[in-house]
């Protein structure tokens, strides 16, 4: 059937998305500028069977998401600023455990308190840093209310697929912002669930994996003895301290997201075929990036968009590619350069890199962009 055009709430679409790609377990704590989404999984969740539980604090939000999804539910949380930062210690135990999780992070202005309703970027390191220790993790950042729903479905499939904690990077602007759209047919989406074991409770190894790299999990509650422990471990999930086995164990943990980073990197361009200068962009900066080429284009001057929906694992392989031969390349994100660091350190000429900020919790316009590209071009 169909779906008809609505007038959505990008928290909202998150949700939706949330909802139509499986999740059936919610907790977490109210924290603007993300509550819409609790309190949209408040009221869904049992209409399908799910459960949704307000949690006493952030942390407790994360360890009941990471219990359910233990059970074998796709389970996800959403937060924001402060309540980023308390949930750090058990996205490490997740990347650890190496347990399917999706957190939602709808950024606001920092550090501390900072401005709980005005818009920033400026958790693209916390996302990939925040918790301690060397780790995988997968990153995704939404432009669009219905980028929203569709790019929060493929959080989901890849938290489950490659069974790590996957973090989504909305933003006050696209959570808040409310936008037309018809959402795209259920049967056309791809829903990927876990890879469960087939191996009995005698034979199974909770970190065993075949050539995919990704062990195969057993849902609690089945019969199967799994020991979950943030501990180095071996393959049965028991303690270690076994260099051999500690190498082997931590480097599939990155290699089991390496040999799939051409599935995991998504991103969109627009003009670039003959733009001399690039915009490199990412949630709701990529907004004002756009109209800024439209006008630069009518002034004679050929620029396009690289929008980046993955953020991690970085896409370096598409930043070579798509910053090669440019006159310019300009970063434009909401925090005092963060993206902008990663495109350094890949792209093979730097001296054409210059950045676009802003800190001050207002959007970055359109103009401030063409005055930064003009200013290069002169």
């Amino acid at each position: 059937m169909k779906r008809k055009a609505q007038l959505l709430q990008g928290n909202q679409a998150c949700s939706q998305g949330a909802l139509d790609a499986g999740v059936r377990f919610y907790a977490g704590y109210p924290i603007t500028p993300s509550t819409e989404i609790a309190e949209f999984m408040a009221e869904a969740l049992p209409k399908v069977g799910g459960k949704f539980i307000q949690m006493e604090d952030e942390i407790a939000g994360i360890g009941a998401v990471i219990g359910a999804a233990l059970t074998g539910v796709k389970a996800l949380t959403a937060t924001s600023g402060p309540g980023f930062s308390l949930k750090q210690e058990l996205i490490g135990f997740a990347a650890m455990t190496e347990i399917p999780c999706v957190v939602v992070n709808v950024q606001r202005m920092g550090p501390s308190t900072g401005g709980p309703t005005s818009p920033a970027q400026g958790d693209i390191m916390q996302a990939r840093w925040g918790t301690h220790g060397d780790h995988p993790v997968i990153a995704l950042s939404p432009a669009s209310v219905l980028e929203a729903y569709t790019l929060t479905i493929k959080a989901v499939n890849f938290s489950e697929k490659f069974r790590v904690p996957v973090i989504f990077l909305l933003d006050e602007v696209i959570g808040h912002m409310r936008e037309k759209v018809v959402l795209p047919e259920l049967s056309g989406m791809e829903i990927i669930d876990r890879k469960r074991t087939t191996v009995s409770p005698l034979e199974y190894l909770p970190y065993a994996a075949d050539e995919s790299g990704i062990p195969a999990i057993a849902d609690f509650g089945q019969g199967y003895h799994w020991h979950v422990t943030g501990l180095n471990h071996d393959q049965s999930g028991s303690p270690t301290g076994k260099a051999d086995v500690l190498n082997q164990e931590l480097q599939r943990l990155f290699q089991k997201l390496d040999q799939y980073q051409e599935e995991i990197t998504l991103y969109q361009t627009f003009d670039v075929e003959d733009a001399e200068y690039l915009l490199i962009s990412f949630g709701c900066s990529t907004r004002p990036s756009l109209a800024a080429i439209e006008i630069l284009r009518k002034h004679g001057i050929k620029a396009g968009v690289l929008q980046l929906q993955t953020i991690w694992p970085f896409p370096e392989k598409v930043i070579k590619e798509f910053t090669a031969k440019r006159k310019g390349v300009f970063v434009v994100e909401m925090n005092a350069g963060q993206l902008c660091l990663e495109v350094e350190r890949t792209m093979d000429n730097r001296e054409i890199l210059h950045k676009v900020n802003k800190i001050n919790g207002e959007l970055i316009t359109p103009q401030e962009i063409i005055d930064k590209v003009q200013e290069a071009v002169n």
